[in-house]
């Protein structure tokens, strides 16, 4: 049995006339002789009536103390209503099909309600419910713990689900349906020539999608990189075949692209960088800083430490709360707000010298001030003023010219 795992998210399942383009999807893929668990997100985004966003406001979430447990059992009713109505109007099309919850398609996780993770999928019904449909209609986001209770796996969910259930079927593909054509080079609403990726690698976009890429959840990513099962990421509304998620560019196009030294462009925006001076002599005020901010729940990133200065940032919207927690432990502390974070990721630049300086040359020239970097084998991170972002975008793209494509990677796509 060819096995193919399609998730579909909300803008694609919202109304009638997109669940349409969706049942297309799904013919074309058993024309081709596949049988589909096809993953569904909730129908549509906040003001619809059965998005997750507009299901919390109706319990005054997050203003009223809210129980964990029942805010997942609240906001699992989105995507097991769109799994219902997709499988219905599948039938409706002549092509045999079932809905299932997360929790009745085996999906198991720990008992973190609203955030739960993954421990194992146990998938004997969906091999039960396919030996009497071509479709599985599967609500994504949801689980369930041991003990029976529902649970939820967190913004992306669907993304994770598709991806566990790829990996525990020994699926030939999972394919990503969204209302754009693929992954860009960049975010085409901040730069004009951002192209379509047709090939990257599972490192390359897990690092994307962690720097700002909100395309695909990192976290599915991880899943199918561990199953080796190839992602691909498309448009609902397309015939084309989007982009695909593998191992390595050489396995699928034949050629390696040495001369492709940053795949893409992502960027983060409204963040603050907190910059504390410590005494060289105190050792504990290191960990105290850090442990302040885990006990607070403050997500840290771009970490710089010397024996006199710790830098970071969070947030903006944490920023304030932090700096508090700081000066409640007596250290001094300077805000620089209005900040962003954009990252040039592509796994050529592994080991190869002036990646970094190319990066320098151009901000510096179109008079972008670096405020802080970082880097990692396939990763070089700046922080910079807010306001700048668009023009350091657009430079960065311009400097790895990821607005054209190269002279192999041209020959391929006419192969």
């Amino acid at each position: 049995m060819r096995l193919l795992i399609q998730k579909f998210g909300g803008t694609s399942v919202q109304t009638k006339e997109n669940r349409l383009h969706v049942i297309k999807q799904i013919k074309r893929a058993l024309e081709n002789e596949y049988k589909l668990v096809v993953v569904v997100s909730a129908l549509g985004r906040n003001p619809d009536p059965y998005a997750t966003d507009t299901l919390l406001s109706m319990v005054d979430h997050p203003a009223s103390k809210n129980s964990k447990r029942e805010l997942d059992m609240l906001m699992s009713c989105g995507e097991t209503i769109a799994s219902v109505v997709l499988s219905n109007e599948l039938r409706q099309h002549n092509i045999s099909s079932t809905a299932l919850s997360g929790a009745q398609a085996g999906l198991i996780t720990n008992s973190d309600f609203n955030e739960a993770k993954i421990k194992q999928v146990k998938p004997e019904r969906i091999k039960h419910e396919l030996k009497n449909n071509d479709v599985v209609v599967v609500a994504g986001f949801q689980g369930r713990t041991e003990d029976g209770d529902i649970t939820t796996i967190g913004r992306g969910g669907s993304d994770t689900t598709a991806a566990a259930f790829g990996a525990s079927l020994r699926a030939e593909c999972v394919e990503i349906f969204t209302d754009v054509k693929g992954i860009m080079t960049a975010d085409p609403r901040v730069v004009d020539s951002a192209q379509r990726i047709d090939v990257v690698t599972y490192t390359e976009i897990c690092n994307l999608a962690y720097q700002g890429a909100k395309v695909i959840h990192p976290r599915a990513v991880e899943i199918a990189m561990q199953a080796k099962i190839p992602l691909r990421i498309r448009s609902t509304y397309s015939d084309d075949q989007g982009t695909l998620i593998t191992s390595s560019r050489a396995d699928k196009i034949g050629v390696d692209i040495p001369d492709r030294l940053v795949t893409g462009i992502a960027h983060i925006d409204s963040i603050s960088q907190l910059h504390i001076t410590v005494d060289e002599s105190d050792l504990k005020a290191q960990a105290t800083i850090f442990n302040a901010m885990a006990d607070a729940d403050i997500s840290v990133d771009f970490i710089n430490i010397s024996p006199t200065d710790i830098i970071y940032t969070v947030p903006a919207k944490v920023a304030s709360r932090a700096a508090s927690l700081l000066k409640e432990h007596g250290f001094k502390v300077k805000i620089k707000e209005n900040c962003a974070k954009v990252s040039a990721v592509g796994a050529g630049m592994t080991g190869i010298p002036g990646v970094a300086a190319k990066i320098t040359e151009a901000l510096v020239n179109n008079d972008v001030q670096i405020l802080q970097s970082a880097d990692s084998h396939t990763t070089i991170w700046v922080l910079i003023h807010e306001k700048h972002l668009k023009t350091a975008i657009n430079a960065l793209h311009e400097a790895f010219e990821l607005n054209k494509l190269s002279e192999r990677e041209k020959e391929t796509a006419r192969q």
